[in-house]
C-alpha cells in the first residue's frame, strides 16, 4: 500500500471513521493496532509475527528497568542502616545496567542480522545475484530499533515504563510512522493519546495540506528528478563533468522532497488522529554551516544521535580534542546505519570531519572579534551558505553511489570531462526530451521557489489560513494527476 495512492486514501478513511466513531481509549488503540497490521502486512506481512515477538522482549525489559526494587523488603526495614541501603540501591542500578545493555545488545543484533550479516556473508562466500538479493529485511527496521533503544534507555534514566502492552504496541507499529519515521519517542507520544484531542477546522486543513504537499513533492518533483538522476548516474563513463554536477544537485533536491515529502504525509495522516509527529526537516538547504544543517535535516536521527551516542559519549564536556572525536565516532556510526556499503562510512566520516572542523573554526572564530563579525555580515553569511552547501551536495555523491568504484568515477570525472557523443542524444533528447540548458534552467527555477517559500515562511512570517489550505488540497492532487510521471519511484528512505 503505497502513501500516495487512491487505495491509502480509502484505508485512511475509513480507519479514521472507525476511530472517532469510538469513545472509550482501548478501542481506539485497538482500531489503531489493527489498521497498522493490516498496513505492514500489505507490504510484508512474513514479518508481523517478529515484530510482535521483539515488541513484547522491549515492553517487558521496560518493565523490567523501571521496576524499582529499592523499595523491596531492604527499604521497608526500619533496622536498616544507610551504607545497607547505599548497597542495595548500587546493586539495583547494576541490575538495570545489566538488563539495559541486553536491550540495547538484542536490538542492535536484529539490525545487525537483516541489514549486514547477509552482505557480509555474500562478500565471504559469493553467491549468485538471485540469492544474494533472497533475504530482504524488515522496511523500517532501522527506525524500529532506533525507537526501542530510545525507549529503554529513556526508562532507564527515570521516565515510567508503561504497564500496558496495547498502548506500547499500538505506539510501535503505527502505521504513520512505521516505515521511515520520523523517529518519536514513546512517552511523547502516548501523552497525546491520553489527552484524545478533538478535531477543529484549522487542524484538519493543516492535516490535508501536509498530506497533499506531501504528495505533490513526491510524485512531481521527486519522481521527476529522480529519472533525470537514475539516467544520469547509470551512465557514468558517458556522462561529461556538467551532467555528474546536474545529476548532484539534482538527486540531493530529489532525497529532499523524496523524504520531507513522506514525513509531511505521516505527519497529515497522525494529525487526523489528534497525533502531532515530530518535525523533520527545517530548510536544510538554507542552513549556514554544518552543525546547522544538522539542526534541520533529519532532525529525529539528529537528535536520537545527540541523546543516546553523543552525550554518552561525553559531548563537548571533555575539551576540544574529545568533542572532535566524539562527532567523528557518532557520524562514522550514523554512516554505518545507513547501509554497509564503504560509501556510507565515508558520507559519515565526511560530514564527522566537518562537523569537527566547524567546532574548531568556531572556538577560534571566538578569539577574534574581527573575524567573527565577518561571519555575521551578509557576506559571510553568504561565504558561509556556500561552503555548507557544498559539502553537503558533495557528500551526496557517496550517499547516492556507496559502491566506492561508482563514487570515485564521478569524483575524477567533475572537472574537465567532456561527455560521450551519444550522452546527449540518448539521455535528454530520447529518454527526457529536454536539453542539458533546459534541465540546468529547471533545477534553478525549482531552487529559486524553495528560496522563495523560504523568505515567506522564514522571514517575513507569512502563514496561510486554514481555508486558504483546504483550497490548495484538491489542486495539489489535481496537479498530481496531471503531471507525475508514470510509476512511482521507491521511496529512497526504504532502503534504510
Amino acid at each position: 500500500m503505497e502513501f500516495v495512492s487512491v487505495t491509502y486514501g480509502l484505508f485512511l478513511l475509513s480507519v479514521l471513521g472507525i476511530y472517532w466513531s469510538l469513545s472509550q481509549q482501548w478501542l481506539r488503540l485497538w482500531t489503531l493496532l489493527i489498521a497498522s497490521l493490516v498496513f505492514y502486512a500489505s507490504l510484508q506481512v512474513q514479518y508481523v509475527p517478529l515484530l510482535f515477538v521483539v515488541i513484547f522482549i522491549n515492553y517487558r525489559l521496560g518493565l523490567a528497568i523501571g521496576e524499582n526494587t529499592s523499595m523491596g523488603e531492604y527499604s521497608l526495614d526500619p533496622q536498616i542502616s544507610n551504607a545497607q541501603w547505599q548497597f542495595q540501591y548500587a546493586d539495583w542500578n547494576r541490575a538495570r545496567l545489566k538488563l539495559l545493555w541486553l536491550g540495547i545488545s538484542l536490538n542492535v543484533l536484529l539490525l545487525v542480522a537483516f541489514k549486514y550479516l547477509p552482505v557480509i556473508w555474500g562478500s565471504i562466500f559469493p553467491q549468485p545475484a538471485t540469492a544474494a538479493h533472497s533475504i530482504v529485511g524488515p522496511l523500517g527496521i532501522s527506525f524500529f530499533t532506533f525507537e526501542c533503544i530510545a525507549y529503554l534507555i529513556d526508562v532507564y534514566r527515570g521516565a515510567p515504563a508503561t504497564e500496558q502492552f496495547l498502548r506500547f504496541a499500538t505506539y510501535k507499529f503505527f502505521f504513520a510512522k512505521l516505515i521511515s519515521g520520523p523517529i518519536t519517542r514513546y512517552h511523547s507520544f502516548t501523552a497525546q493519546l491520553q489527552a484524545s484531542r478533538l478535531l477543529t477546522p484549522d487542524t484538519v486543513a493543516e492535516a490535508l495540506w501536509l498530506i497533499a504537499r506531501g504528495a505533490l513533492k513526491k510524485r512531481i518533483l521527486a519522481d521527476h528528478l529522480g529519472i533525470f538522476v537514475d539516467i544520469c548516474f547509470g551512465n557514468l563513463q558517458r556522462a561529461g563533468s556538467t551532467d555528474l554536477w546536474l545529476g548532484i544537485f539534482a538527486y540531493g533536491l530529489q532525497l529532499y522532497l523524496d523524504f520531507s515529502g513522506y514525513v509531511d504525509i505521516a505527519r497529515g495522516s497522525a494529525l487526523l488522529f489528534g497525533l502531532v509527529l515530530p518535525e523533520n526537516f527545517r530548510s536544510p538547504y538554507f542552513s549556514t554551516s554544518i552543525a546547522d544543517f544538522w539542526r534541520r535535516w533529519h532532525i529525529t536521527l539528529g537528535d536520537w544521535l545527540r541523546n543516546y551516542l553523543y552525550f554518552p559519549l561525553g559531548g563537548s564536556r571533555r575539551g576540544l580534542t574529545r568533542t572532535c572525536i566524539n562527532l567523528l565516532i557518532v557520524m562514522a556510526i550514523a554512516g554505518i546505519w545507513h547501509g554497509t556499503a564503504l560509501g556510507y562510512l565515508i558520507w559519515g566520516i565526511y560530514h564527522g570531519l566537518a562537523l569537527a572542523v566547524h567546532r574548531l573554526t568556531d572556538d577560534y572564530t571566538q578569539r577574534f572579534p574581527a573575524l567573527k563579525s565577518f561571519w555575521h555580515n551578509p557576506l559571510g553569511v553568504a561565504v558561509a551558505w556556500l561552503i555548507t552547501q557544498i559539502m553537503v551536495f558533495t557528500s551526496w555523491i557517496f550517499f547516492r553511489l556507496p559502491n566506492l568504484q561508482d563514487s570515485s568515477v564521478v569524483i575524477q570525472h567533475l572537472w574537465g570531462y567532456t561527455a560521450d557523443i551519444q550522452f546527449s542524444q540518448k539521455v535528454y533528447i530520447e529518454a527526457l526530451s529536454l536539453s542539458q540548458h533546459q534541465i540546468s534552467m529547471m533545477l534553478l527555477a525549482l531552487a529559486s521557489l524553495m528560496t522563495l517559500l523560504y523568505t515567506f515562511n522564514r522571514t517575513l512570517k507569512l502563514q496561510m489560513n486554514w481555508p486558504f489550505k483546504l483550497l490548495l488540497v484538491p489542486v495539489c492532487f489535481y496537479a498530481i494527476w496531471l503531471l507525475a510521471p508514470e510509476g512511482s519511484l521507491p521511496y529512497i528512505y526504504f532502503d534504510f
